[in-house]
């Protein structure tokens, strides 16, 4: 003879079934990480540029590794991992170019634009690649390498240049230490870029 069961305990069970047949996704890390920029302009200083005189300065393209909000660990010459429970917050290249624009503006005296600012004409423009923003598993180390690429207004003149920097991780690849030694190497680079196009 059969029971009939309460619906309440129906559903649940029902629900049981369910979510031991579906995934949902791992879980989320227990924090996001970003990168604060050692210099920034003052509140409320106000300049002016002509169109010419503007600095564009554009997300930079990665390689496929850094198209992730993970941080890649390069094992050797043939293998990358990720470092566990590490997330940005959002897309690496977006937080450096922020921080790029960030300590630019506060070092020089340039009109700092990105590319969803300007209205008329983006004056110069500097685009460049992120190639490498992450862990060298050999030497423990965080590595940031931007190639840079100054553009001159109108498009007439091309300029490039690599900057690197390396800073020393001082523990385990976790994500705090590693987020930590990131920021400092992004800095470093920034300070040297806008260093770059104020002489």
């Amino acid at each position: 003879m059969l029971r009939r069961l309460p619906a309440p305990l129906l559903a649940a069970l029902g629900a049981a079934t369910l979510s031991a047949c579906v995934s949902f996704g791992s879980e989320p890390p227990p924090f996001l990480l970003t990168l604060d920029a050692d210099a920034a302009p003052a509140a409320g200083q106000a300049r002016t540029a002509g169109e010419d005189q503007a600095l564009t300065i554009l997300i930079p393209t990665a390689p496929q590794k850094l198209r992730t909000q993970r941080i890649p660990v390069q094992q050797d010459d043939a293998s990358i991992a990720y470092v566990k429970d590490a997330q940005w917050v959002e897309a690496p290249q977006r937080l450096f170019q922020r921080l790029l624009s960030e300590t630019v503006a506060a070092r020089t005296s340039r009109v700092i634009l990105d590319e969803g600012q300007y209205l008329t004409a983006p004056g110069e423009q500097l685009a460049g690649q992120l190639m490498e923003f992450g862990v060298d598993e050999a030497t423990n180390e965080a590595v940031v390498v931007y190639q840079a690429m100054l553009v001159e207004a109108g498009g007439k003149t091309v300029t490039q240049r690599r900057f690197e920097a390396r800073e020393p991780i001082g523990g385990k690849i976790e994500a705090k230490p590693v987020g930590t030694a990131l920021t400092a190497a992004a800095n470093r680079v920034a300070g040297d870029v806008a260093g770059w196009l104020a002489g």
